[in-house]
């Protein structure tokens, strides 16, 4: 895809701007283009053994089958479809990992470090927590449901799932379980960004316990035993959750409370500063009072005694981020300033345009005025009073022609 031609009339900020955008946007392709190849790959390695796996899948349900009962496909193209789907779906599942890492590696290079810090565990354990739901729902929740289904069937009905019906029912189940594993992650990104207090979440626990179980009602099927098994661990990570935000809201607290001894050390610092400031100026003082008086210079090394030398510290994380963001508020005032300017500069040229149309105005006026005049200066000359204009009689009616009569014809 090649770059749209530069228009020549634009500015170098609109043209940065628009170079900028299109970068952003042949980035957002590339990783696009690459969360689907990595899909793809998966699929491609997965779809040969795509009858064992979903055999694989359906094992919870067949072992609690009644004999000599098994599924079936009640539409034509079902045993192609269906683990088609399956496989892809599995592939998807399966590529969590690079989708998260290319949205990652796509929205890095615009956070903070702080904010790099905080997003990189979050990212493993999110995956790791949607791994998990997904797991807890195969191993635990699906064998308790399908044999209580099993145990419910009423006598006469043959229990044989359509394999169409059971992917969906399984992949809902999965989707349903992963994302309920994710609130222990939701409950601490709350904390994190100031939208809540672990406090003010405790006050809300009956509510939230509620609400899971409401959340259970719609997301899984029509019993009490799998809302059950997906409201308990939601309540439960929720309490993992708010025991995290607890710990992360002290370790904040402790990191901001002040250091007497740091205070104590910069204290130090400082006055070692002042003092070797001091006595640089008091040599730089004796050296030009030696050079009026006609004396050599006096050497900085017998000036003073030994002073203390401060070693080169590089800069923490935290004094670099406060630069860069000082950094931003200078520009950030800078534009405003020259904006500022711009405005000023627009009004200054608009006075001047205003002064220019006024007298262009009574330009127009006074040579209106003088037309005037002069027209009443002629009238005058020719005699005629302006306020008297004379009177002119109208032409009498011309009387109308008598036509002669022409001679008769034929006469001698």
């Amino acid at each position: 895809m090649s770059a749209a031609p530069l228009d020549p009339n634009k500015s170098d900020a609109e043209i940065e701007k628009e170079q900028g955008f299109l970068t952003h946007l042949f980035e957002l392709r590339d990783r696009l283009l690459r969360m689907v190849l990595s899909i793809i790959v998966l699929f491609l390695c997965l779809f040969p053994f795509n009858g064992e796996i979903y055999t694989w899948l359906a094992g919870p349900l067949m072992a609690h089958l009644p004999d000599n009962n098994s599924m079936i496909a009640t539409e034509v193209a079902s045993p192609f479809l269906v683990p088609f789907k399956m496989t892809l779906m599995l592939a998807i599942f399966l590529s969590v990992p690079v989708i998260l890492y290319q949205m990652w590696s796509f929205i890095a290079p615009g956070l903070y470090l702080k904010e790099k810090r905080l997003v990189r565990p979050l990212l493993v354990s999110s995956t790791l927590l949607f791994y998990l739901g997904v797991a807890f729902a195969y191993y635990i929740v699906f064998p308790l449901i399908f044999s209580f289904f099993a145990s419910v069937t009423p006598e006469g009905v043959a229990m044989m799932t359509d394999i169409g019906k059971y992917l969906d029912f399984i992949i809902t189940i999965f989707f349903a379980f992963g994302m309920a594993f994710e609130v222990p992650i939701a409950t601490i990104l709350l904390v994190v960004v100031g939208m809540t207090t672990p406090d003010k979440l405790a006050e809300k626990r009956p509510f939230i316990i509620v609400g899971a179980f409401v959340l259970g009602m719609f997301l899984t099927p029509p019993d009490v035993i799998s809302q059950t098994l997906l409201a308990l661990p939601m309540w439960l990570l929720f309490e993992i959750g708010l025991l995290f935000s607890r710990l992360w809201v002290k370790r904040k607290s402790e990191e901001s409370e002040p250091d007497p001894e740091g205070s104590d050390a910069a204290q130090t610092v400082a006055g070692s500063t002042v003092a070797t400031a001091v006595a640089a100026g008091s040599v730089s003082a004796s050296s030009e009072a030696s050079e009026d008086w006609g004396l050599p210079p006096r050497s900085p090394d017998n000036s003073q005694a030994d002073f203390e030398i401060l070693e080169y510290e590089p800069l923490t994380d935290e004094q670099m981020e406060a630069e860069l963001d000082q950094i931003e508020s200078d520009e950030v005032d800078e534009k405003a300033e020259d904006s500022e300017q711009a405005s000023d500069e627009t009004e200054s040229r608009k006075e001047p345009e205003a002064e220019f149309d006024q007298e262009a105005a009574d330009e127009e006026a006074n040579m209106e005025d003088l037309e005037e005049e002069y027209q009443d200066q002629g009238v005058n000359e020719l005699g005629n009073d302006p306020d008297n204009p004379p009177s002119y009689e109208e032409p009498k009616e011309r009387p109308p022609e008598v036509k002669k009569d022409s001679p008769a014809k034929g006469k001698d």
